[in-house]
């Protein structure tokens, strides 16, 4: 299996965009949150530190707020460049360094479940549509 690194050099690269974490509307509403994001940088799993508010006020949310007791279901998404393991595979560690962090913030990880879409509904054609197929989306467990 590649490496980050290794697949950097293979992937075209401009300057590093940025890809989202998108939460669900129905969480956003629930929790009062406004459409601001969390982070990844390009070929990266890594959540930015001062991006990681918005999954704070997501974790107080789930732990004592409106949807306490409630389950979160974290997908992670890739831009099409790369192969489509590699890009499995990244989407997957998106997912779970999202749920690392918001465990690590007090919810349990047995209400956080994670998947992978990789590349598989990436629409993106350029450099500014790719940051966008970049992201992890919180949706409201069943």
């Amino acid at each position: 299996m590649p490496t980050p690194s290794s697949t950097a050099n293979t992937l075209q690269q401009k300057s590093p965009q940025r890809g989202l974490v998108m939460i669900a509307a129905e969480i956003r509403r629930a929790c009062g949150l406004s459409d601001k994001d969390a982070y990844f940088d390009f070929d990266s799993a890594q959540l930015d530190g001062a991006d990681k508010t918005i999954l704070q006020k997501v974790a107080v949310c789930f732990e004592s707020g409106p949807l306490a007791g409630r389950t979160m279901r974290l997908i992670g998404h890739a831009d099409p460049r790369g192969d489509s393991e590699y890009n499995m595979v990244l989407g997957g560690s998106r997912a779970d360094n999202v749920k690392q962090y918001l465990e690590s913030r007090g919810l349990p990880g047995n209400r956080l479940a994670t998947t992978s879409r990789g590349e598989l509904d990436a629409m993106g054609r350029d450099e500014d549509t790719w940051a966008h197929d970049r992201r992890v989306d919180l949706l409201l467990g069943k």
